[in-house]
């Protein structure tokens, strides 16, 4: 797996579910790229590995290896920088890591996650023509702002791949080749209740909200001034608190994926403060955050476009405080509601990403 995740990292997201049942397969590698030096002045969250950078780990059963370079390519978001762009991104492509080489050799699969692993496609087929390729959407591109670099060879290399699995059916559109496309959604971890108690709360009503995608801190300026009897803990979002910010707002580091469970099930409401209006439909279906306040019964709050057919969330408008107010009103007074849907197992997501075109549930409805 080509990914700009690490496995090792606290953040839990879709790639490490993945290649957790994996391993059950086989040999399971996970390749980290798109870190450097400039890493260090963001907010990545794959700083607290630096250490373990350019050295092959083994965490559980899973062979892992941080790529650190002196500097990695990026989106310079200017046309008028272009080519320094392109001539990042070519010497990134051209003078691979030993490790990835040598992992591409021995695979049987390689799956490209969303982001900047697809310019590595024609390597894969120099090195290792009979593998199978995957490219698994976890993200729209346009939405997580990849270069146009990156975008121009994903829309040359894309019907090349044997599958193309994406994780909403809203992502469709974006898509340069249909032919190949299959909808294989996000899956679940049902073991969470285990590890959800007891609650790390007191007395009071409370309010959630976990991770750091297109994070808002604006809505909590907000919220927590409309209403001061509420008490809201961000929890990894990536920043420091705001200086606007009301003293009932607690701001925790990031931490590990299932010390963050009690806090959501224990919760009065659980919070998705997306920062743009035109937040991107396909969070409806893949927002795990969202996807776990439905599992344990909590009334979600989130922007108008990703309520869908949810009864238990409460949409409003980034930036107008009438319509958070109405959205936290309503979601404080409705009851914990059985969850809206029923998820596939993680075991059953990657069934589907392997043999995609085995399943009647993946093929794409237009």
């Amino acid at each position: 797996m080509i990914t700009a995740h690490d496995y090792r990292s606290r953040r839990r997201v879709n790639v490490h579910f993945i290649a957790a049942e994996l391993k059950k397969y086989g040999p399971t590698s996970f390749f980290s790229c798109q870190y450097s030096l400039l890493s260090q002045l963001k907010s990545d969250p794959r700083k607290s590995l630096n250490s373990l950078a350019n050295k092959v780990g083994l965490r559980d059963g899973i062979h892992c290896f941080l790529w650190k370079t002196f500097i990695h390519p990026f989106n310079t978001r200017k046309n008028i920088f272009s080519p320094i762009e392109k001539f990042l991104f070519k010497r990134y492509v051209n003078n691979p890591n030993p490790v990835l080489v040598e992992w591409i050799e021995q695979a049987d699969v390689v799956i490209f996650e969303s982001g900047i692993a697809p310019i590595f496609f024609d390597l894969v087929k120099r090195l290792n023509p009979q593998a199978k390729t995957i490219y698994l959407a976890s993200d729209d591109l346009a939405t997580i702002n990849v270069a146009s670099y990156v975008k121009e060879i994903f829309t040359e290399v894309a019907p090349k791949m044997d599958a193309i699995c994406l994780t909403s059916r809203f992502m469709a559109d974006e898509m340069p080749s249909l032919d190949n496309c299959y909808v294989v959604p996000h899956g679940f971890d049902f073991s969470v209740e285990e590890h959800a108690d007891p609650s790390p709360y007191g007395p009071g009503l409370t309010a959630v909200s976990v991770g750091s995608m297109l994070f808002d801190p604006d809505f909590f300026v907000v919220a927590s001034r409309l209403f001061p009897e509420v008490t809201f803990h961000i929890i990894g979002c990536g920043m420091a608190a705001h200086p606007d910010f009301g003293k009932n707002v607690v701001v925790h580091d990031e931490m590990p994926h299932l010390l963050t469970l009690p806090y959501i099930k224990h919760a009065t409401v659980g919070i998705a403060p997306y920062r743009s209006e035109n937040v991107p439909r396909y969070l409806s279906d893949t927002s795990m955050k969202l996807m776990q306040y439905d599992f344990f019964g909590l009334p979600a709050v989130c922007p108008d476009g990703i309520v869908g057919d949810f009864v238990s969330r409460f949409g409003y408008q980034p930036g107008d405080a009438d319509s958070i107010f109405r959205a936290l009103r309503s979601a404080l007074v409705t009851p914990r509601l059985p969850p809206h849907k029923e998820h596939l197992s993680w075991s059953a997501v990657v069934e589907r990403l392997l043999a995609p075109d085995k399943f009647s549930d993946t093929r794409l409805v237009s």
